[in-house]
């Protein structure tokens, strides 16, 4: 029987993940806004940054993309650095699996609504997910997401410097944001620093995106060491 009719218990966490992911899908709109600008003024075409936003759905390796090709840089280089940025989606990945149905094909099919925002909302803080809230979070902020590129694409003569405007401040307020939500116990707070440090070390020796992945992947350790900590203290003597 195919899921076209939800029960009303996924359709209320369905719409609680629409509501969680309003306010990120609003912010992610504006930034979406300044990247259309961006992209237009480096010479996209608006249909081609429409596009690049409908099918990558990345702020971070978007404006990384559009950076190096504004400079010069190979097509592959764009794509390269792209991807090293995004290599944070690949722990996240990792710890969301074992909470998704189905086989491989499955699973990565619905790993395609992993946003940084949208993975936070759905965590349930014992190291497994709901994939309700993650799909409920995600829809709005791709609906934003595209829809403020086109508006900054194709409106962004009316608008001038998006940095004018404050919109370049808009992405690190939004990544901070989710990191003051997950700071609320010691062992939380912990992760974070130990992923601050690691991620400052490696910034001035590291290519690109490198200091990300290794910041994830000993955040990722952190919480599986973390979460296995209070399952084992939660176990029946």
């Amino acid at each position: 029987m195919m899921e076209e009719e939800l029960p009303m218990g996924r359709r209320a966490v369905l719409a609680q993940g629409f509501r969680a992911g309003m306010p990120f899908a609003i912010a992610g709109a504006l930034l979406a806004l300044s990247f259309g600008v961006v992209a237009k003024s480096a010479g996209f075409t608006p249909l081609a940054a429409i596009v690049m936003s409908a099918i990558v759905f990345a702020g971070a390796a978007q404006f990384t993309a559009i950076a190096i090709l504004a400079s010069g840089g190979t097509v592959a280089a764009a794509v390269i650095a792209a991807a090293l940025v995004n290599s944070r989606f690949l722990p996240m990945g990792a710890a969301l699996g074992p909470s998704l149905p189905g086989g491989p094909l499955r699973r990565a099919a619905q790993g395609q609504a992993v946003v940084d925002a949208s993975w936070a909302i759905a965590g349930r803080g014992d190291g497994t997910f709901d994939r309700w809230l993650l799909f409920g979070s995600t829809a709005p902020q791709y609906v934003g997401w595209v829809a403020g590129t086109v508006a900054g694409a194709l409106g962004g003569n009316v608008l001038g410097d998006a940095r004018a405007l404050g919109l370049d401040a808009i992405y690190p307020a939004f990544f901070l944001s989710l990191l003051v939500k997950e700071l609320g116990d010691g062992r939380s707070r912990l992760v974070a620093a130990l992923g601050a440090v690691v991620a400052l070390v490696l910034v001035p020796i590291a290519p690109a995106g490198v200091p990300v992945l290794a910041a994830s992947l000993a955040a990722l350790v952190g919480l599986h060491s973390s979460a296995r900590a209070e399952a084992a203290a939660r176990r029946p003597e």
